[in-house]
């Protein structure tokens, strides 16, 4: 028995003790309270008797440095603050929840030890529990409190804490619907700093669970996004935001920008995707697009603020979102186009990425995809079936195509550029040379769009187009289909051709200065900007030059050409004047203008009389022009004699009365002599008095034709003849004693003319037969049929060898075979005796 009384009596005396433990403090006497551990009776005294007093300082300096003396107690007196804060909710006593918080926080402030851990976790449940209160106050209180030690830099890693409540709690509360407009907005920001607390405090430990997955971007990014939307009418600032004041802190949408920002800029290359997909999300469900302007400032955001070299990834996002809303309507793929517009011109230099080509494919593709169905005037659209479309809107959709085009061009260095324009030329159907697209069902007309939107593609493509090596940027592989449009009948098409060629050609930022047509006195007020021509230039223009002023020439011919056609030809012929021209070059212009001028007086040549004209104006302009830049005073006196004249007798073949909104042009045409008219020998004698090639400058300029007239269909019977007489020219051996204009008369001409279109329809006929017989006949026949042909052919080349390949003659003469036919003796080659020319 006197063994058992002392622990009888030590276990009552902890019994009571810790019946005690759970009394408020101060109904502890001080002999009870001497039996309570000394971290909870520390605990207990920074409690006041008046919550109202607040938080005791004196003793919460006690227990601070008590947990910094024994940090294995931090984790016993985070459960018993914990424990006093759960009763004290429970109990509706809102001070002393505030008190309890508090010392929470400066415990976590001072505490930096291997055992905060468990601290944090007794934290993070008291946290929690202000959360999941229905009390405003206690929740703004719990965000504050956490948004605290989201700062806080632990030295030891965690393996088992998990944010994931926090992160559902705090997007609940960005969505709040708090009747009290003033609490709401409270509330909100409250999510809004806790998300970014989550954030900060998970995004670089590696050991957290990853903020990036899908499941918590998910409720992150829409929860900002709704905020950010609330203030839609606030514009985004610039990529690296000052300081906020204080009145932006009071917005719930500055807020929410400052959070994405600080979201997205700390994103690493593998979870971008995650970061936007679900900005893609919220934009679709909730028809964003649209309106566009919100769409806009999202991206902006995004451009701004995540890593310039992580920026084609979100351009590839974009891209890929707009295949996969092919089927959506117009005003949807316009206003991710829109998007794409504002992030590429946001983008750093060559940030597209790895696959340039697949963004310019992408857009060529829908915009082909919005071409037809503006052709078809419908299409399936995503979950309301079959739509009809709406002609303005697919209009604005393949300008936005275009222009954002033109805005990824711009990102591109030269070289890029080139395999661009190269890439979409090879995207534009060709008559008679590539086949039409299968997508379009409208035939010659969808095809007709399609050239058109290309070719306006090439145009922004083009836009600020500069290059020290034309010959290497422009290979013939883009230059000649390109002036084969020259050759079509569309008006349009032609305008852009022009357009495209002066904004290659325009290196020196002169092409606004020749915008309209005018005899300018002196060229000198223009201050014009030019170099010598580099020998890459010059060997350019060997290459090129004929095919340039044959285009010049054949679209002054078309009758369709307007006053915008001529304004782009005396800007072409004024930019290669001062960009691509040397000696050759500027003598090979004045002939093409004094041509030019030839052209408008035939009467060959069917012209309306405006035409005539504006060709006349056009001439008189350039020679204006170039001779101020040749800089020969005799050539700019008669030039100017003759421009005197025009103004006095007929004013209406001059610039100034032709290209007018209402010009002054006579009904009918009089005959023009004498010295209305630039004269090709005078030109060439005072041109040849300074230096020029005489001999050139009088030979008049005959526009060379090639293969490409055939794309047209339009090459007229005098030129086929023309051409034919030019060839057997330049292939016969004794072409000077030959004078071809002798033997053509008029029974030649009537008799070519019939033959000519005979043979064509013969060979339209033969054609058509034979693609008839290759895919309608059994294989069987073919088989044989070009059997057939390799055995006749076969045959010939035997023939040709037994005439061509004979055995060598013998001075022995010829011997006599059995069959009585002679036949040569062979004599071995060494033996042979060879001519002296023979041998060297």
């Amino acid at each position: 028995m006197a063994v058992s009384e002392p622990v009888t009596t030590r276990r009552m005396a902890l019994n009571c003790r810790t019946l005690l433990d759970h009394r408020p403090s101060h109904g502890v006497c001080g002999c009870c309270g001497a039996l309570r551990p000394r971290y909870k009776r520390l605990v207990d005294n920074i409690f006041p008797e008046d919550p109202e007093d607040g938080l005791v300082k004196a003793n919460m300096e006690k227990l601070t440095f008590y947990a910094l003396s024994a940090p294995e107690k931090l984790d016993r007196i985070g459960a018993y603050l914990s424990e006093r804060l759960s009763r004290d909710v429970a109990r509706h006593r809102y001070g002393y929840v505030c008190i309890a918080m508090e010392a929470l926080d400066q415990l976590l402030m001072a505490c930096h030890c291997q055992s905060i851990n468990l601290f944090v976790e007794s934290f993070l449940k008291m946290v929690r529990k202000l959360l999941e209160a229905d009390k405003p106050n206690l929740q703004i209180l719990g965000t504050h409190s956490f948004v605290k030690f989201a700062n806080i830099e632990e030295d030891t890693p965690s393996y088992h804490r998990s944010y994931d409540f926090f992160v559902s709690r705090f997007s609940e509360m960005c969505h709040s619907g708090y009747e009290d407009p003033d609490i709401r907005t409270k509330i909100r920001m409250a999510g809004i700093k806790g998300l970014q607390g989550v954030v900060r405090k998970t995004v670089n430990d590696e050991l957290q669970a990853n903020i990036w997955d899908p499941q918590h971007m998910d409720k992150i990014v829409p929860s900002l996004l709704f905020n950010l939307q609330s203030g839609e009418g606030t514009e985004s600032r610039s990529p690296s935001p000052l300081q906020a004041s204080e009145k932006e802190k009071e917005s719930p949408a500055e807020l929410t920008e400052r959070c994405f920002r600080e979201l997205l800029g700390r994103a690493a290359y593998g979870n971008i995707k995650n970061a936007v997909t679900p900005v893609l999300m919220h934009l679709d469900n909730h028809s964003l697009w649209e309106g566009k302007t919100f769409a806009v400032r999202c991206f902006k955001i995004i451009m701004y603020s995540i890593q310039s070299q992580h920026s084609h990834l979100v351009i590839q996002q974009l891209l890929g979102h707009l295949d996969a809303n092919s089927k959506s309507s117009a005003t949807v793929r316009a206003g991710i186009v829109e998007v794409l517009l504002d992030a590429a011109a946001i983008a750093a230099s060559g940030s597209v990425g790895p696959t340039v080509l697949e963004v310019f494919n992408t857009l060529l593709r829908h915009l082909k995809l919005s071409v037809d169905y503006e052709l078809t005037g419908s299409y399936d659209c995503t979950n309301i079936g079959t739509k009809i479309i709406k002609e303005h809107e697919e209009r604005q959709l393949q300008d936005a195509v275009i222009r954002t085009i033109g805005s990824f061009a711009d990102t591109l260095p030269t070289y890029q550029r080139s395999e661009v324009m190269l890439f979409i030329m090879g995207k534009i159907p060709i008559p008679g040379m590539h086949p039409t697209l299968s997508s379009i069902g409208s035939g010659p007309e969808g095809n007709r769009m399609i050239q058109v939107m290309l070719l306006k593609s090439l145009r922004q493509v083009t836009c600020g187009f500069q290059t020290t090596n034309m010959l290497t940027a422009l290979p013939n592989s883009f230059l000649d289909p390109l002036l084969s449009f020259g050759l079509l009948e569309d008006a349009e098409i032609r305008l852009l051709v022009l357009e495209i060629l002066v904004s290659l050609i325009d290196r020196h930022d002169n092409l606004p200065k020749f915008s309209t047509i005018s005899i300018i006195s002196d060229i000198s007020v223009l201050k014009l900007k030019m170099d010598k021509c580099s020998r890459q230039d010059n060997l350019f223009m060997k290459k090129h030059a004929q095919h340039l002023y044959r285009h010049i020439y054949l679209c002054c011919k078309e009758e369709s050409s307007t006053q915008a056609h001529f304004e782009k030809l005396y800007t072409l012929l004024a930019l290669i004047s001062m960009e691509l021209a040397n000696e050759e070059v500027v003598v090979d212009l004045i002939r093409v203008a004094l041509a030019l001028q030839d052209l408008a007086l035939s009467n060959e040549e069917m012209f309306p009389a405006w035409n005539r004209c504006a060709v006349h104006a056009l001439s008189a302009a350039y020679l204006n022009l170039i001779s101020q830049l040749t800089t020969v005073p005799a050539f700019c006196q008669h030039v100017h004699e003759v421009i005197e004249m025009r103004i006095k007798e007929v004013p209406y073949l001059l610039p100034e009365d032709v290209f007018i909104a209402k010009p002054k042009i006579p009904k009918t045409m009089v005959r023009l002599e004498g010295d209305v008219l630039f004269q090709q020998a005078k030109i060439a004698e005072v041109l040849g008095g300074s230096g020029y090639n005489t001999d050139r400058l009088a030979t008049p300029y005959v526009a060379q034709f090639t293969d490409e007239d055939r794309l047209s269909k339009r090459k007229s019977i005098g030129e086929t003849i023309s051409l034919q007489v030019e060839v057997d020219s330049r292939n016969s051996p004794e072409k000077e004693e030959r004078m071809p204009a002798e033997e053509i008369t008029f029974e030649t001409l009537k008799n070519a003319i019939v033959d000519s279109v005979g043979v064509e329809e013969q060979e339209k006929e033969r054609r058509r037969q034979l693609v008839e017989k290759f895919q309608k006949a059994p294989f069987e026949e073919i088989a044989a049929h070009c059997g057939a042909r390799a055995t006749m052919l076969q045959s010939k080349l035997n023939q040709i060898f037994e005439i061509t390949i004979r055995p060598p003659p013998s001075p022995s003469g010829t011997i006599t075979s059995s069959y009585g036919q002679t036949q040569s003796r062979s004599v071995p080659v060494y033996e042979m005796k060879f001519p002296d020319l023979c041998v060297y």
